[in-house]
């Protein structure tokens, strides 16, 4: 089944009947968000679809660092075992690398049209899993401070 048509069965399930499980509609007349694996953006649309497209990139945060998640090339959609058909790379190493292997894989044809998308994603679950720094105490200034000095 082509890409196109399966981004078309699941584009009308989703308007006509209002039903699909990855949709988040939280204003009437904003973007339309999806959250269905795969999808690097977030958005509800074919270019950036998981389940509409061949080749996907998957980046999701795990305790161990960030987990890359692709399809293999030669996957077949109809696969009986469809574990079997991704492969995914668990990153440890830290920030710098892990943004090499994001580039490398969108680089090799796995989608290199979505390649700043998911390096803007790596780096956003990388800023998260940063320990934020303790904030320096606040100056008291004014009135407050001509009478806590005298």
């Amino acid at each position: 089944m082509s890409t196109d048509l399966q981004w078309l069965l699941i584009r009308v399930r989703s308007i006509a009947l209002k039903y699909n499980s990855f949709l988040v509609k939280k204003v009437p007349e904003g973007p339309t968000f999806s959250r269905e694996p795969g999808n690097l953006l977030n958005l509800h649309s074919h270019k950036y679809s998981g389940l509409a497209n061949a080749k996907t990139i998957d980046i999701q945060n795990s305790e161990s660092g960030l987990q890359i998640t692709t399809k293999k090339s030669k996957a077949s959609s109809h696969a009986v075992r469809p574990a079997r058909t991704t492969s995914a790379v668990r990153n440890r190493s830290g920030g710098r690398r892990s943004l090499g292997v994001v580039a490398s894989l969108a680089k090799k044809g796995y989608r290199p049209d979505l390649r700043a998308a998911a390096l803007g994603r790596t780096s956003a679950l990388l800023a998260t899993q940063k320990e934020k720094k303790a904030s320096p105490p606040k100056k008291v200034r004014g009135k407050k401070a001509a009478a806590s000095t005298a």
